[in-house]
């Protein structure tokens, strides 16, 4: 009696990272829902201050507890994360667009463009990020704007690199010096050629980056450049509970703390398991 030969190694691993890259799409879907759909039905009078709720640990009123002021944590750290997701998307979409574009442009025109990008994501990376992020922030005047320009300019440099990799090797491809021959401009076969090509690598950098813009807007907001201090914002609520867990105050910098990390290993585990089923040798048949 015959029996089936088993599966290729290679088939097998890449059905497994397709089996995982579901599990944490579908993690980080259901957490997308619950954050949305609750900071909807919440009810926006738990931010006003309540003298008579100052400090309340966690209970049934009060889930997360209540702040210095009164305000219901829990409400506080919804907002907050719906906040800090609204800007990582927006950071996030302008440093891939920023990369996609350098990271073609290097590749494509070569020369002095090559050269001049190369310097500067060279110089870019040696500057110690979290400075650099302040010192964008700070010269264009805090507020959310200097928190989307600062993040946005200190986080491309790397997917720049990969996307200059991958055009150097497409540029030379037979559809390219087709398009050429016909006398195409570069930025036609840049749009219609290129562009689509790069655009799963681009994807992949978004989600990987992602987390990184989430955690680095929390840094910003808890340093204070960003928000103002009443704005229900992640990293505004770690700086105020800080001081006060040494007062017994535990709940208030855990749960915002706990909230931040579980988003951020959502989507890095996302991010890893996409990377990994894009880079599986053989993926193309």
């Amino acid at each position: 009696m015959s029996h089936p030969s088993p599966a290729p190694p290679r088939t097998t691993r890449r059905r497994s990272a397709s089996v995982d890259l579901a599990i944490a799409a579908a993690c980080v879907g259901a957490l997308l829902l619950a954050i949305v759909v609750t900071a909807w039905l919440l009810d926006e009078s738990s931010l006003r201050s309540h003298a008579g709720a100052r400090l309340m640990p966690p209970g049934p009123d009060h889930l997360f507890g209540t702040d210095w002021l009164g305000r219901d944590l829990f409400t506080r750290t919804i907002m907050g994360l719906r906040l800090s997701l609204t800007v990582g998307v927006v950071t996030a979409l302008l440093s891939v667009a920023v990369a996609t574009v350098l990271g073609i442009a290097a590749a494509l025109l070569g020369g002095w463009v090559d050269a001049v990008i190369s310097w500067l994501i060279d110089l870019s990376i040696g500057i110690p990020h979290l400075v650099f992020m302040v010192l964008v922030a700070f010269s264009v005047g805090g507020g959310i704007k200097g928190i989307v320009i600062g993040i946005s300019l200190t986080h491309w440099m790397s997917l720049a690199r990969l996307i200059r990799a991958d055009v150097l090797h497409l540029r030379h491809s037979d559809f390219v010096l087709a398009s050429r021959g016909f006398g195409r401009s570069e930025w036609f076969i840049a749009r219609r050629h290129l562009f689509g090509q790069v655009l799963p690598q681009a994807l992949v950098g978004f989600v990987l980056m992602f987390p990184h813009v989430v955690l680095h807007e929390a840094a910003l907001t808890f340093l204070g450049f960003g928000f103002s201090p009443q704005t229900p914002a992640i990293g505004i609520l770690l700086h105020e509970g800080m001081p006060h867990i040494s007062s017994g105050m535990w709940w208030m910098a855990l749960f915002p703390g706990l909230c931040l990390l579980l988003v951020v290993l959502a989507f890095a585990r996302l991010g890893d398991r996409l990377r990994v089923l894009t880079s599986s040798p053989g993926q193309g048949g």
